[in-house]
């Protein structure tokens, strides 16, 4: 059995798809496996390394909700491009086609559904995007993250699956993140991460937040910051000697940190939030204003409304609002558990699985 699966341009689309290939190899280790992105796209790196076959399609950008000359000429692009999607179906010879989201995904899957390839796309966010609205007029299935999604698409073949999220991620025990980072089971852990890269407004509320934290010694802090933020954020706590307070760069073992963390300060990206949602992780969310369709801040919403997280605003977010915010929580251990018992109700662990059944009952 053969199966191409297309997802680019984040780390958003790419984890999910190579969470799935996972998913796949295990119910059919005969399933032989194309990945098809862009040149510039993370896949390009990601993918090869993570040992299956890629090549890519040549594409400028994802198409924008409003007529401008670039987009006359990404979908003069896009439509030339589907001959060479074309050519990629016809030479592979797939029993199905996968899409986890990212521009890339436009040709491919719409050449397979041309070519009457059944197709299933999988989509993130509670907001859909661009690509895959298209895409859902043609395709056979569509797996949604959030049931906020639901409405976005065809009903008759719409499916709530949750996102697909590792398996490390249900793995790691918390006993191992105390001891890898050096912290202690009588204080709450704080875990806050901006994304892969960092955020730069997260980072500056934080000074203060940290701060004061060390004068308090009432819980314990693991600030990712992102490696381009890393050396700023440092030299401005340069004077600061906390045992409770763990600055780092960048976390190549998330899982471990979510095993041990009882609070996540986070952005509102839908991989982050299925696998914090997936070990009952309350949260702080402060959605990246400049998603596209505002997604962020829709996924946020549907946390926020199931009593799983707070959300403060990229605009309002400031050293006061989320030392207010903190202070709220961790001095009412039954509001975290109780959000802790809202998140964990909306994890879908078995996602990736519910997926993979999909698409082999698709073939």
């Amino acid at each position: 059995m053969k199966i191409i699966v297309s997802g680019g341009g984040t780390g958003g689309h790419i984890y999910p798809a190579l969470t799935l290939i996972d998913a796949i190899k295990n119910k059919r280790p005969d399933a032989e496996f194309l990945y098809v992105g862009t040149e510039k796209g993370l896949e390009a790196d990601i993918v090869p390394k993570a040992g299956i076959n890629f090549t890519a399609l040549k594409l400028e950008g994802g198409l924008e909700r409003r007529f401008t000359l670039e987009n006359i000429s990404r979908a003069a692009n896009a439509i030339w491009s589907i001959k060479s999607a074309g050519d990629i179906v016809k030479n592979f010879k797939p029993s199905v086609v996968v899409g986890t989201g990212g521009y890339v995904c436009g040709p491919i899957l719409l050449a397979a559904s041309l070519m009457k390839v059944p197709t299933l796309i999988q989509e993130q966010n509670a907001v859909a995007g661009v690509t895959n609205k298209i895409l859902s007029k043609f395709v056979k299935k569509i797996a949604v993250g959030t049931k906020d999604a639901i409405k976005n698409f065809p009903a008759n073949k719409t499916v709530y699956t949750g996102n697909p999220i590792r398996q490390e991620v249900l793995a790691a025990k918390k006993s191992d993140g105390l001891k890898e980072f050096s912290f202690t089971d009588d204080k709450p852990i704080i875990l806050i991460s901006g994304g892969s890269r960092g955020a730069r407004s997260i980072n500056n509320a934080m000074i203060d937040v940290l701060k004061s934290a060390a004068q308090k010694n009432s819980a314990q802090f693991l600030h990712v910051t992102g490696k381009g933020e890393f050396n700023s954020v440092v030299e401005k706590l340069s004077d600061l000697d906390a045992p409770n307070i763990r600055i780092v760069p960048y976390l190549y073992n998330m899982p471990t940190a979510m095993a041990m963390a009882d609070l996540a300060i986070f952005r509102a990206g839908a991989t982050g939030l299925a696998e914090l949602t997936a070990r009952g992780i309350p949260s702080i969310l402060i959605p990246y204003p400049y998603a596209a369709e505002n997604h962020q801040e829709f996924n946020a919403r549907s946390l926020v409304e199931a009593g799983a997280a707070r959300m403060i605003l990229n605009k309002d977010l400031t050293a006061e609002i989320l030392i207010k915010n903190l202070d709220e929580l961790l001095v009412s251990p039954e509001k975290l558990k109780s959000m802790a018992q809202a998140s964990l109700s909306l994890g879908k662990p078995n996602a990736a699985d519910e997926i993979a059944d999909l698409i082999l009952k698709l073939v």
